[in-house]
């Protein structure tokens, strides 16, 4: 059989579908095996010993209108690279229109996705002609589980998912390099950025939280976020008084080799706070537009932090906010939930990896 992934991103997301590829391998061990990305999110995916074929595809065309018009011209080196693999399934993991046309013209006879309730562009199903049923309240983790199950008819874990992730001595030894800076084996890792500003836990209070995990923890803390995030972590330690923080923008899979060393995680729903649960670190989420029952982690030893004292924490979802409250957690709530993980960390862990 070959078969394609259609999951392109974000990093977050393609971490949410790893286990539904760990379970396709193991149920299809023959399967030809192919997973089409973003170009700017395939980092996380290459060198991936699960997948046959990576196929990296630009998309940024490929949005409302422009999208039929756009994808034909400026594509036609991407569909040549897809049609010859001559698949028979296609996975239709991120619910799009784009990510549906991306398995139409794919070639693939059976194009399997979600059903029409639970698609994030309904319009999809038009170019599927398959669907599995999701039942409403499912995390993201076993949703794809759930299509994959339903598609290809192959048992998937209900608990201890894996998260195969490729990684190399040049990414440890970039993550072992940050580490020895900081002075010890211990130390927390601490990311204050996030794709929303709705997300966003307080910059100045990630500062003092670093504080307070030295002063209680002697815990040192390292302070990660990307190349266009320096303001923030400069923030960060700018709200430092004991100045036991280190600010690092490490590649990916370099933050993936800090994360399976660090002795805890805080961050928010991004993209490296999931890549922290695939490293299987000990994290404490910072949740409030999104809900962390749907795109938290499923190690149920770890912990969130969410406002649930306010009247609109209803899982909105905003991207921008008049009010936005539901991230104002303050530092004494946030440092008792990563003593609560602190305390869980010698308990083994049920996220395999």
């Amino acid at each position: 059989m070959r078969l394609l992934i259609v999951k392109l991103g974000s990093i977050g997301d393609i971490i949410h579908t790893l286990p539904s590829l760990a379970a396709i391998r193991r149920g299809l061990p023959d399967a030809e095996i192919s997973w089409v990305v973003e170009a700017r999110s395939a980092e996380i995916l290459r060198e991936n010993p699960l997948i046959d074929n990576l196929i990296e595809v630009d998309t940024h065309s490929m949005r409302g209108r422009r999208m039929i018009r756009g994808i034909l011209p400026s594509a036609g080196r991407q569909l040549k690279m897809l049609r010859q693999f001559k698949f028979d399934v296609s996975l239709d993991f991120q619910g799009l229109l784009k990510s549906a046309m991306i398995a139409k013209l794919s070639g693939a006879k059976s194009r399997w996705g979600y059903s029409r309730d639970a698609l994030r562009e309904p319009a999809s199903r038009l170019l599927l002609t398959d669907t599995v049923k999701i039942p409403k309240t499912i995390d993201v983790y076993r949703k794809g589980l759930t299509l994959a199950a339903g598609a290809l008819n192959i048992a998937v874990p209900e608990q201890d998912l894996e998260f195969p992730m490729a990684s190399s001595a040049e990414y440890a030894a970039e993550a072992d390099t940050v580490i020895q800076n900081v002075g010890g084996s211990r130390f927390a890792l601490l990311n204050p950025a996030g794709g929303w500003v709705t997300k966003l836990w307080h910059a100045e209070k990630f500062g003092q939280l670093a504080d307070r995990l030295w002063k209680e923890h002697g815990l040192p803390s390292i302070v990660v976020t990307g190349p266009k995030e320096r303001e923030l972590a400069e923030k960060v330690a700018a709200n430092s008084r004991s100045g036991k923080l280190l600010l690092a923008q490490p590649s990916l899979k370099g933050f993936y080799e800090m994360a399976k060393r660090a002795t805890v995680y805080v961050g928010g729903d991004t993209g490296p706070t999931h890549i922290a649960v695939a490293a299987g670190a000990p994290v404490v989420g910072l949740f409030g537009p999104t809900p962390w029952w749907r795109n938290g982690s499923p190690n149920p030893d770890d912990i969130c932090v969410e406002r649930e004292d306010i009247d609109c924490r209803v899982d909105c979802h905003r991207r921008t906010c008049s009010k936005w409250i539901c991230m104002d957690s303050d530092v004494e709530m946030v440092f008792l939930a990563v003593e609560r993980r602190l305390a869980k960390v010698i308990k083994p862990g049920r996220v395999q990896i």
